[in-house]
C-alpha cells in the first residue's frame, strides 16, 4: 500500500473506529461478538482496508481480537484484568483527591453532598452505578490534572457499563453510602489527606468484594 493510500485509509477507519468502540463501551456489541470485516464495510460504504485498520486499533486497546482464520471479536475483559484495574484507579484516584480537596469552592461540596442524598434515594442498581461514577468524577474533578483525569476516564471506559454494575451489585448500597460519606466529611474539614486515605480504602475493597463475587460466578466462554 503507499504512503497516499494507507493516509486514505486511516482517515476512513477513523468514523468506523469511534463507532465501534462506542457501540462496546455502551454494550451494543458484548463480550464474543464477532465483528464481521465484510459486513461492517457494507454498513459504512467502504471497501475492508479500513474496517481492518479501524480494528487493528481497537484490538491495541485491548477491545477486539483478532483471531486467525476466525476473524475479529469483541473482546471480554477477564476478571483479573478487572481487579488490576482497580488497583490502578486506586492509586491514581487517591492522588486526584489529594490534590482536589484543597481546590474544592462550595459549590463542590455541595454538589458531593446532593449526590449523597441522590444515591441514598435511588431505587435499583443501574441507578446506583451512574450515581456512583458521577460522584468519583466530581470528587477528582478539581485536582486540576488533566492527564491524570484522562488516565481515570480511560480505567472507566475500559471497565465499561456492563462491569460497572458488576461491581456496583458485588459492593452492595450500604457500605459505599457509608464510604462516601465519611469521603465527603474529610472534603468538607479540608483535610485532603484523609480523604485520599479514605478513597483508597473504599477502591481496595471494592476490588476484594468483587474478587469475592467474580469467585463465585460459573466461568464464562466468548466460544470463540
Amino acid at each position: 500500500m503507499t504512503e497516499e493510500m494507507q493516509s486514505v485509509a486511516q482517515s476512513a477507519a477513523a468514523p468506523i473506529y469511534r463507532a465501534l468502540k462506542a457501540s462496546i463501551l455502551a454494550s451494543d456489541l458484548p463480550a464474543g461478538r464477532a465483528l464481521r470485516q465484510s459486513e461492517i464495510a457494507k454498513q459504512f460504504g467502504v471497501s475492508k482496508v479500513p474496517v481492518r485498520e479501524a480494528l487493528q486499533k481497537l484490538e491495541a486497546e485491548g477491545f477486539v481480537l483478532l483471531l486467525p482464520n476466525k476473524g475479529a471479536f469483541v473482546r471480554e475483559v477477564p476478571a483479573e484484568e478487572v481487579l488490576d484495574l482497580l488497583d490502578i484507579r486506586a492509586a491514581l484516584e487517591s492522588q486526584a483527591v489529594e490534590n482536589a480537596v484543597p481546590q474544592m469552592i462550595e459549590t463542590d461540596l455541595q454538589a458531593l453532598q446532593a449526590n449523597l442524598k441522590a444515591y441514598s434515594e435511588a431505587p435499583d442498581i443501574p441507578a446506583w452505578s451512574q450515581l456512583n461514577l458521577e460522584f468519583h468524577r466530581m470528587l477528582c474533578e478539581p485536582c486540576g490534572n488533566t492527564q491524570l483525569m484522562l488516565m481515570l476516564e480511560d480505567i472507566q471506559l475500559r471497565i465499561g457499563p456492563f462491569l460497572r454494575l458488576t461491581v456496583t451489585e458485588a459492593s452492595g448500597m450500604e457500605r459505599p453510602r457509608r464510604d462516601h460519606d465519611l469521603i465527603v466529611q474529610a472534603c468538607l474539614s479540608g483535610n485532603a489527606k484523609e480523604a485520599a486515605a479514605l478513597v483508597r480504602r473504599h477502591i481496595q475493597e471494592t476490588k476484594k468484594e468483587v474478587a469475592a463475587f467474580m469467585r463465585r460466578q460459573p466461568s464464562r466462554s466468548t466460544n470463540i
